[in-house]
């Protein structure tokens, strides 16, 4: 009597076979890597290096506006104007998630699915859960796993206009905002600072009675604020932010909105692409060290312990972060700041 022998468990790939896939075209390696990215996997940063050097070549646009706006119908509309001129476009849907069980309802994959069926095309959800920061850098490890596998235009739609989603979109090239007539959105942009990051601004559900106030209002509100956004600063010739008009029930005034990106594209091509790209790579680069540090300072062997038993202490909150943050600043070695610059 024999016995059977155990079957070997199958290998978990490493990052230098899940890169050989991915560059390969694999869409199951595709999949795998963006889960990588959003859980923080520890090969994640080895698979990224090996396809670094084709990052870098899709163009990344950011969706952006308040619930109901209409967001996820113009982007459906919008992927399927860019593939009628033969681009292969990825999405990324934030959704939202529940707060108590942490599950989103990822419902652009239901709302999109005649996309899906498209070769051309690989939409991908991601839950926003409670997060702000983790997001911001989970969104643009994605972006850059799409990007790496040959996907000529990135689409990314965030669930609002909060903190967070601007944190995701600062990952795009260009912005775009899409407000709707009848929700008070003009006034809403302009105390939530939406000009700030548009690139684009999208009127959206324009057979709506209200729309060219909406128009009026935004094109009024650039007038005033003509003045260079923060991520402008420096980059010579400021970027006039268009109104665009637009029915995406209707499939209306896509072309304008392509007509808008691509102009904004061409702006930022002629001078000041590379500028604005090492901006946002500063920005991944500040989101990724501040989550290593809080996991260092807060982890299970972090600084918890020493807080609570420094209240016990009744110090107040101010003077416990001051004595944990000195004794951090005294340990750590701070880089010399030559005031001639690098030589």
């Amino acid at each position: 009597m024999t016995t059977a022998k155990p079957q070997a468990s199958a290998r978990m790939p490493d990052a230098r076979d899940m890169a050989e896939r991915l560059l390969a075209g694999e869409r199951t390696a595709l999949a795998r890597a963006i889960s990588w990215a959003e859980n923080g996997d520890a090969r994640y940063p080895a698979f990224l290096a090996a396809v670094y050097p084709r990052v870098g070549r899709a163009w990344r646009i950011g969706i952006t506006g308040p619930p109901g706006a209409g967001k996820s119908t113009l982007t459906n509309e919008l992927v399927r104007t860019l593939r009628a001129r033969e681009e292969t476009v990825a999405v990324l849907a934030i959704d939202p998630s529940s707060p108590f069980s942490g599950g989103a309802l990822l419902g652009d994959r239901i709302r999109m699915e005649e996309r899906t069926s498209d070769p051309g095309v690989y939409i991908r959800s991601m839950a926003s859960r409670s997060s702000h920061g983790g997001l911001a850098r989970a969104s643009a490890d994605a972006c850059d796993v799409m990007d790496a596998f040959g996907f000529s235009t990135i689409l990314m739609e965030t669930v609002g206009v909060g903190q967070s989603e601007y944190d995701v979109v600062s990952a795009a090239d260009t912005v775009v905002v899409i407000l709707c007539p009848g929700a008070g959105d003009g006034i809403q942009a302009m105390k939530a600072g939406i000009l700030e990051v548009a690139d684009v601004l999208v009127v959206n559900k324009a057979d709506l009675p209200g729309a060219d106030q909406l128009v009026l209002d935004l094109e009024d509100a650039v007038r005033m604020r003509n003045v260079k956004r923060p991520l402008d600063q420096g980059m010579g010739e400021r970027w006039i932010v268009p109104v665009v008009t637009a029915s995406a029930t209707r499939a209306e005034g896509l072309a304008d909105l392509v007509a808008a990106i691509d102009a904004h594209r061409a702006w930022l091509e002629a001078a000041h692409l590379e500028a604005s790209r090492r901006r946002r790579r500063v920005e991944q680069v500040r989101r990724v060290v501040g989550e290593r540090l809080a996991e260092e300072l807060w982890g299970p062997l972090g600084n918890t312990a020493r807080a609570e038993a420094l209240l016990g202490q009744s110090i107040t909150p101010y003077d416990v972060a001051e004595e944990i943050l000195g004794a951090i600043l005294s340990s750590t070695p701070h880089p010399v700041t030559d005031p001639d610059g690098p030589r």
